[in-house]
């Protein structure tokens, strides 16, 4: 049973399934901090100076400037304003995903179409494959034409 868990461990893709976990975490961390820093302070300023990550409605009495002064309070609250971040970071996540496979789909039909190419023929006559510019068939020596693949 242990040697059978080695062999499963090192497999190739679970290696690469944990690689691809921990650059995913190390990505989302960039993506909430360009959300969170950047991104945010822009749409902030845009719609009149307002920050996001403070937008909340006190679900008790009493007039409260910030979340935590809410909670410190005591008083239950709804923080759509972090709501919104966690859907712009969705979304920049979703797109950055996107554009990222997108290319590897545009570099995987590139090597496809390379690979088309064809390199090789072969000999109408024995059978044997061939360079596409050959003339003659190193193997029977048959004069090729242009209507042999």
């Amino acid at each position: 049973m242990w040697k059978e868990f080695k062999e499963f461990a090192v497999k190739g893709d679970v290696v690469d399934l944990a690689i691809g976990v921990v650059i995913g975490g190390a990505f989302g961390k960039i993506v909430t901090s360009l959300v969170t820093d950047i991104i945010m302070p822009i749409f902030g300023l845009l719609l009149g100076r307002v920050d996001f990550s403070n937008l909340f409605i006190a679900l008790g009495s009493g007039y409260f400037k910030t979340i935590d002064e809410a909670k410190n309070a005591g008083v239950a609250t709804i923080n759509y304003g972090l709501f919104i971040n966690n859907i712009m970071d969705f979304l920049i996540v979703s797109f950055s995903i996107f554009f990222v496979i997108r290319q590897l789909g545009y570099f995987r039909k590139k090597k496809e179409e390379i690979r088309d190419v064809e390199t090789s023929k072969t000999c109408h006559y024995c059978f044997t494959e061939i360079p596409i510019k050959a003339t003659r068939c190193p193997h029977c020596t048959s004069e090729l034409n242009s209507k042999s693949k």
